[in-house]
């Protein structure tokens, strides 16, 4: 395979030496020697052998960063060769670059991300011939009625692949491979079977607002100027802003570039790959954990050569080998799900930016609620901010109302307030949906012992063990530890006295069934038996009207469009405050102003009910009187004032270990050998707030300083002159962390 003419190679033209970097853990790339009749070039991706094994790399550019030490000269003759090189396509030098940018500002061996880009089997796998049978002029001296099934299947003369006669036919694969033995059948090599279906821009032009069509403006000139532009398309939920960004992506297809269009759980957004269908005429090629391992294959190929135009994907989608991408997505930027907890610690929207400002491609961050992060960059100009004020189709966004439960509450051992159960009748006998909303799984968070107060614990996790009832089963949301449920206490033995403490999704549904007993019920919630493709169906029943009540948890928020929901009902809106998370405020905002914004999306008026304690906090008030301007003034002077983020930088590192002793000896061996610096303040160690997890205990070191301070390089030099973590011990950096438990 010739050498990639957009990766020019370091090595000069007949270099026997080259640098091989592998997914590991290890600082800096291997040097292996490359046989006579191979060449290779930087970016290109190859075999070699590590000790007894061998490992899929990529041939990696010569280090010339001084931080780097060079190794001294080797004799080829004592290198090991590479053993062969895969026909795919190499990763250009923007990918490279990208690659060692995230390396370098989440302090990382450049090994570990290099393995998000080649961690899948089938990326580099050589891809197998498809084989097709057509009838011929011959028939079968022996004669069966799976036989003649067959013929008459392929009577009309088309080629089919195998499998695809054995089921038209109704027979097993055995048949049909008898027949292409006896030369009724003859065989022929299929065209490899394309990774996605190419979509049309002109397929279904929509008529836009006006506020619509010029967003989408801004964002076509920005694709057709081929350069780095950041947007922020803010629009409030209903607005059409999928509507708007599709025509940038029909720009971007009519220039013959590529578009990364990232989600936060697209595995479960049908409703957007339908919309994406009516528009361009078929659905973009999807990239998420529930797509098989063959179907990913052939689309890291095709993403690699050009073929597929567009992916929609979750956060690993951004680490896919894009051959001219020339605009990314970021849909619902606000989401946590974005934010990568372990392994490479890296936040997908950040680092979409950072890959767009290296390709030279538009980016745009979508959200009705924007991070606290964006909205400030767009205050200040570093993004382009696309406004939609007005829902689409000119329906109103719902209108919040709180119900003080200290007055209104629920009759005890209830959790559905008479005036919220009132609303929801009405809503119900006027053929609309109810949803109501509680960010709890399972059927009661607690379970506790009446007679001696014992409280069932995970045995690995500082966590208590969550019933679900649907499962009959107790569970650990850390580390996924089950055990049925009991039927006496295990501490004090007493038969009979485990009760349930606190409401989950479960318990609210087994509420609300009690309250109507004639309405169509579903739960949402992730982790109900059947994945994927059980959530996918149960979504498209709430679409289609089949359900009158959703119980759901914050899954509901992710973007989805139910036409008929006309209520929604917030069971305790106050659960996210109580936490000493930084964030928990503008979580909670964000949270419930998605959750709320599903009610009304059509033709049906939506309101929304926040049962609360507190209906006197910012966060509530902002809601019920529909001011974000002043829920962002208000929480952005705090950041500000407290030096949190963004007006600072943290690096959290969790220290975990197996020995409590050890681990906690190590973080304050690292707290005393932190370099000094008026700059950076090391606060700790102190226990993490999840103190144990999956049997290690665990503590936290927090580094703050400055927003223009280069944290990174701290670290990094941190981390050099320190003790090294051994035995069981492990040191985890994340540097902007997102959660602080």
């Amino acid at each position: 395979m010739p050498a990639p003419t957009d990766s020019p190679s370091l090595f000069p033209p007949r270099a026997r030496v080259v640098d091989v970097l592998l997914p590991l853990a290890i600082g800096s790339a291997y040097s292996y020697r490359v046989p006579d009749g191979m060449e290779v070039a930087v970016g290109d991706i190859v075999v070699v052998p590590l000790g007894t094994r061998t490992m899929l790399g990529c041939v990696w550019p010569r280090q010339s960063d001084s931080r780097t030490a060079q190794p001294k000269p080797v004799d080829p003759a004592k290198l090991k060769a590479i053993q062969r090189r895969y026909d795919v396509a190499p990763l250009n030098a923007a990918m490279i670059a990208f690659i060692e940018w995230i390396a370098d500002y989440t302090v990382t061996p450049p090994g570990m991300v290099l393995r998000l880009a080649l961690r899948h089997d089938e990326s580099a796998g050589i891809t197998r011939e498809r084989i097709g049978v057509r009838l011929t002029d011959h028939r079968p001296e022996r004669r069966t009625k799976a036989r003649d099934k067959v013929i008459a299947a392929l009577e009309d003369g088309f080629l089919r692949a195998k499998s695809e006669a054995a089921k038209e036919a109704g027979v097993s694969p055995s048949v049909v491979d008898g027949l292409v033995d006896d030369g009724v059948l003859e065989t022929v090599v299929l065209p490899p079977e394309p990774a996605a279906e190419t979509p049309d821009p002109d397929h279904a032009v929509p008529e836009l607002l006006p506020a619509q069509a010029q967003a989408a403006a801004q964002l076509v000139a920005s694709v057709k100027a081929r350069a780095f532009q950041p947007f922020l398309v803010d629009g409030v939920t209903g607005s059409g802003k999928t509507e708007a960004y599709f025509e940038a992506v029909a720009e971007a297809m009519r220039q013959g570039r590529q578009t990364l269009i990232l989600m936060p759980e697209i595995a479960l957004t049908q409703a957007f790959l339908d919309r994406f269908a009516r528009r361009f005429g078929v659905r973009p090629a999807e990239w998420h954990s529930a797509v098989s391992t063959k179907r990913r294959g052939r689309i890291f190929r095709g993403v690699a050569s050009g073929e597929v135009s567009v992916v929609a994907g979750a956060r690993s989608a951004l680490f896919l080998p894009f051959r001219d991408l020339g605009l990314i997505l970021v849909d619902e930027e606000h989401d946590s799900a974005y934010k990568q907890e372990d392994g490479v610690h890296y936040h997908a929207r950040d680092m979409a930016v950072v890959r767009a400002r290296l390709e030279g491609a538009t980016i745009a961050l979508v959200s009705a609620t924007p991070s606290i992060e964006t909205e400030v960059n767009a205050r200040r100009g570093r993004y382009t901010r696309l406004a939609l004020p007005e829902r689409f189709a000119g329906t109103k966004v719902p209108r919040l109302e709180p119900i003080d439960l200290r007055r209104e509450g629920p009759p005890r051992g209830q959790w559905i307030a008479p005036r919220l159960a009132r609303e929801m009748e009405r809503t119900i006998e006027a053929g609309g949906q109810a949803l109501l909303f509680l960010n709890r799984r399972g059927y009661a968070p607690l379970t506790l012992c009446r007679a001696c107060g014992h409280r069932i614990k995970c045995p690995s996790c500082s966590s208590w063990l969550v019933e679900h009832r649907f499962r009959r089963r107790l569970e650990c949301h850390q580390c996924g530890y089950a055990m049925p449920v009991p039927n006496e206490c295990p501490n004090c033995h007493e038969p009979n006295a485990l009760i349930p403490c606190g409401p989950g999704v479960e318990r609210l549904h087994e509420e609300a069934a009690k309250l109507f007993p004639d309405a169509r019920l579903q739960v949402l919630s992730s982790d109900l038996a059947g994945g994927v493709e059980r959530l996918r169906a149960e979504l498209k029943a709430i679409e289609d009207g089949e359900v009158d009540i959703i119980v759901g948890t914050q899954l509901v928020a992710k973007g989805h469009n139910f036409p008929g929901l006309a209520m929604v009902g917030v069971i305790d809106a106050d659960v996210g405050l109580g936490h000493g998370d930084p964030r928990a405020a503008e979580r909670t905002f964000q949270l419930l102003h998605q959750v709320a914004g599903r009610a009304g999306r059509h033709e049906v008026e939506g309101r929304a009910f926040l049962q609360t304690y507190m209906p006197e906090h910012p966060v509530m008030q902002a809601l019920v009187a529909g001011d974000r301007d002043a829920f962002y003034d208000r929480e952005i002077a705090i950041r500000e004032e407290a030096h949190l983020p963004p007006f600072a930088r943290f690096c959290a590192l969790i220290i975990s270990g197996t020995d409590p002793h050890a681990a906690q000896a190590h973080a304050r061996a690292l707290a005393a050998c932190s370099p000094f610096t008026d700059k950076v303040r090391v606060l700790g160690p102190a226990e993490a707030p999840l103190a144990l997890i999956r049997g290690r205990h665990r503590y936290r070191l927090l580094a703050r300083c400055e927003r223009s301070f280069d944290l990174s390089a701290y670290v990094r030099a941190w981390m050099a002159g320190a003790p090294r973590a051994t035995g069981s011990l492990k040191v985890e950096i994340d540097i902007d962390p997102q959660s602080f438990v």
